[in-house]
């Protein structure tokens, strides 16, 4: 088993909160996973693109997956939820990203671990510390803390 933690967001659809919760439900049926953790639902504005507000949240998982295995099961979930990627940072129905698995580092094209931004992002920082707050090292610098973002209360599963 290894823990892993998936960034949840989304900022297209009627009820972004479902979609979230909709995604946790998923991430607990992959095999060999179960959501260990699910941090609160938090609002914030678009970081390097446009659109609306993103609801976002970070699940830990205890997995058996490896880490491509896990971030094909991931997109997987994402097409279900009919993602398009149409430019980088389009306004998305659904976007899981794979911030860290165990200890594994990793720097590929398809994959980097751990996530290249988790440490400079508030919407990711603060979902994350949440769940996790050993994890704070992470953080870089503290342009992250100046981020607008608003926690709106737990998910649940």
């Amino acid at each position: 088993m290894h823990r892993a933690y998936v960034g949840l967001g989304a900022n297209l659809g009627d009820d972004l909160r479902a979609t979230l919760t909709q995604a946790a439900l998923h991430l607990a049926a992959l095999p060999g996973t179960r959501v260990a953790a699910l941090s609160s639902a938090w609002r914030s504005a678009p970081v390097e693109a446009t659109g609306p507000d993103f609801l976002n949240a970070v699940a830990a998982l205890d997995t058996e997956l490896a880490p491509l295995a896990l971030l094909d099961a991931l997109q997987a979930i994402e097409q279900a939820h009919g993602r398009e990627r149409p430019y980088r940072n389009a306004p998305r129905t659904l976007d899981l990203d794979l911030l860290l698995h165990g200890d594994v580092l990793m720097d590929t094209p398809r994959l980097t671990l751990p996530h290249p931004r988790l440490g400079e992002r508030a919407f990711v920082l603060r979902p994350l510390l949440e769940i996790a707050p050993e994890l704070a090292h992470l953080a870089r610098g503290d342009e992250w803390a100046s981020q607008r973002i608003e926690r709106l209360g737990p998910l649940s599963l």
